[in-house]
């Protein structure tokens, strides 16, 4: 499987991360609003140049388990605005999920969206997947409105499945199909 990189959008450049990404990862990551509904709490400097070196890693993605993470920075500005995951689920049924992290300030402008889409053009025309799906906090109506704007159809709402930072929570799942990703570009 081969994917490229950097991938460049009207208003992002998504690409790998680098080691002067450290201090824009460390306000993301360490923020109480943005891992409000993450499987995380804050994550400590240590936590967090741990955290990075996973992200500088080459990720061939022809395993399970596999993640590529790309930061998401502002053409513009050269920000670092947040970041875009894709997992390799199974490789043997072609699944992945991706996942999105945005910094609070740039909430509401469309580049989660952006960076997104990209990810999903990546999954399923570059590593060849059949399945892509996204899954939530069920309190994460943020997140579930732009999987569903992004065309992932919610299939799961499972109820209070998930015992994260001292409460039981809902979780949602959301799914896309490479036959509906085609549809939708065409």
């Amino acid at each position: 499987m081969s994917f490229s990189l950097p991938i460049e959008t009207d208003r992002l450049t998504l690409r790998r991360y680098l080691d002067s990404d450290y201090d824009d990862l460390l306000e993301l990551q360490s923020s109480v609003d943005v891992t409000r509904f993450l499987l995380y709490d804050p994550k400590t400097p240590e936590q967090v140049r741990e955290s990075l070196a996973g992200r500088l890693a080459d990720v061939p993605m022809d395993t399970d388990g596999q993640a590529l993470t790309v930061a998401a920075i502002q053409r513009e500005t050269g920000r670092h605005v947040g970041e875009v995951t894709l997992f390799m689920r199974s490789v043997e049924h072609r699944t992945g999920e991706i996942g999105f992290v945005f910094h609070p300030e740039f909430h509401g402008r469309g580049f989660a969206a952006e960076a997104s889409v990209e990810l999903l053009r990546l999954g399923f025309e570059q590593l060849g997947m059949h399945r892509i799906i996204g899954r939530l906090d069920g309190r994460n109506t943020g997140s579930a409105n732009l999987l569903k704007r992004l065309g992932l159809r919610q299939e799961a709402h499972f109820v209070k499945n998930e015992f994260l930072k001292g409460e039981w929570t809902d979780e949602l799942v959301f799914a896309m199909l490479a036959d509906e990703w085609k549809l939708r570009q065409s």
